[in-house]
This record gives C-alpha cells, sequence and structure tokens, in this order.
C-alpha cells in the first residue's frame, strides 16, 4: 500500500467506532496529482444523498501539466464507491445514533487502485481531547528516554 495523504485532524477530533474502504469516481488528472500528493483530506466529510455516498470537501489540486481546456473543479463532491449493503448500514447508524462519516487516509492499494478509508466516528469532547494530547505527550518521553538508556 502506498500511502498518500492522512486526515490527522479526524485522528484528534474524532473517535473512531469502524472503518470500511472505499473506492472513489475521480476524473481526469486527478489520478497524477494524487501520486504527487497534490490532496487535502482536512475538512471533508462523507454523505450519504440518495443511497449513494459523496465525499465533500476533498481538495485535489490539479498538476501544472494538466489540460487547460479540462481542469475539474478542486473541491467537486466525489462519489464514494460502495456495496449498497455497506451504504444501507452506514446510513442507518448515521441517522439512528447521530454519528458521522469521515475519510481517514486516501492510499493506492497493491492494484494500483486508489482507494478511500472511511471512518464512522463520534465526536470527542474536550477532556478527551485533553487526555488523548497528554498520552501523545507520554509516549514520546517514554521513547526518548529508551532512546537515550540504549545509547549510553
Amino acid at each position: 500500500m502506498m500511502f498518500v495523504a492522512k486526515n490527522k485532524k479526524a485522528f484528534f477530533d474524532y473517535e473512531i467506532l469502524e472503518s470500511v474502504e472505499a473506492g472513489i469516481s475521480l476524473q481526469g488528472s486527478e489520478v497524477k496529482a494524487l501520486r504527487s500528493g497534490r490532496v487535502n483530506l482536512k475538512d471533508s466529510f462523507v454523505k450519504i444523498v440518495r443511497n449513494e455516498a459523496f465525499v465533500f470537501g476533498m481538495h485535489i489540486s490539479y498538476l501544472g501539466t494538466t489540460n487547460p481546456y479540462y481542469k475539474p473543479n478542486e473541491r467537486r463532491d466525489r462519489k464514494l464507491l460502495l456495496h449498497r449493503r455497506q451504504i444501507d448500514k452506514l446510513f442507518g447508524q448515521v441517522s439512528m445514533q447521530g454519528l458521522s462519516i469521515v475519510p481517514l487516509r486516501i492510499y493506492f492499494n497493491q492494484r494500483n487502485k486508489v482507494k478511500l478509508e472511511i471512518a464512522l466516528v463520534k465526536g470527542k469532547n474536550l477532556h478527551d481531547k485533553r487526555e488523548s494530547i497528554k498520552k501523545k505527550i507520554l509516549d514520546r518521553e517514554a521513547e526518548a528516554s529508551l532512546k537515550n538508556y540504549y545509547k549510553g
């Protein structure tokens, strides 16, 4: 797997309950732009509209070599390729439990297909975010002390 981009903000702001791999419908030179890492997942989210899943707010900037007459909108809504059962399951959990769906990572799988990892998430409270910051700091300090221990 070749990871292209990761939504770090989603890992901090949300508690991840379940993740699903989805294909994504792209146009023109967007795949080439993805290969060069020109994607931003920061403020993107997934919405289910008329039994189809779409990702909103994902920014894929085009390359300088793109045909000047055909440049797709960088922030357009992109359709996700999921099975009907997966869409129904996600829609049921979002509507019943008040959860959200956000993209976590975009990557190329072993067959060189672009995949988007989306997750069913629940928002964290402020004290949960503080806990995750403390945990991150403690892990970093422990790793540094182990590094110094094995050096000397």
